[in-house]
């Protein structure tokens, strides 16, 4: 082995004990159901020390993603719901922890369909890689797209990057499973992921 071989063990090493740390943090913060402006902060601070010496690029996009947050100079209610969930979702598992699934373990519509936006109906459920869910929304808004509740009436449920194996017992599964009810029953419903709806924005 060369030094170029010790460096990238190395830098896995501190990758794995950064999740491992990450997930710590994580579960303390969303302990009491909610995130207080502080946490942030104190997730903040933690992820700026740790964004140099990391190969994960979970944590620079959590840095970047509070970054954003902050770029008003507070967090407000909807900026932390939506942080909290993100933080809740990658805690599920170590191995899970921001992986993207394979196709085959999701209900994704095969082939997927070409989408479009004007008088179409989006449904956005789970963690998004593109940014947080009230900039996904608006960029189905600023297309023509309408954004709402999943019902029938829903043309496109869309599911973000990151999620884990355990997505049929989480609070996103919910709307996975009700899209799949609604298809089965002859509704004209896709089910597409977040890489698919990008492709097309």
């Amino acid at each position: 082995m060369d030094e170029a071989d010790y460096s990238r063990i190395g830098r896995r090493r501190i990758s794995a004990r950064q999740i491992d740390e990450l997930i710590g943090l994580a579960r303390g913060l969303c302990a009491d159901g909610s995130i207080s402006e502080a946490d942030v902060q104190c997730l903040q601070s933690w992820l700026a020390a740790q964004v140099g010496i990391t190969e994960y690029p979970l944590l620079r996009q959590l840095y970047d993603r509070i970054e954003a947050i902050f770029d008003d100079g507070v967090a407000d209610d909807e900026e932390r719901a939506d942080l909290f969930e993100t933080l809740r979702v990658f805690t599920g598992a170590k191995n899970e922890l921001g992986e993207m699934l394979r196709p085959t373990e999701l209900p994704l519509c095969d082939p997927p369909p070409s989408l479009s936006f004007p008088g179409q109906r989006y449904c956005l459920t789970g963690t998004f890689l593109y940014g947080r869910r009230k900039e996904c929304e608006d960029v189905v808004v600023q297309r023509g797209g309408e954004i709402g509740a999943l019902t029938k009436k829903t043309h496109v449920l869309v599911i973000g990057g990151y999620a884990t194996e355990s997505w049929k017992h989480s609070s996103f599964g919910n709307k996975i499973l009700k899209a799949c009810e609604y298809r089965e029953a002859g509704t004209p419903i896709s089910i597409v992921s977040e890489k698919h709806w990008v492709a097309h924005i």
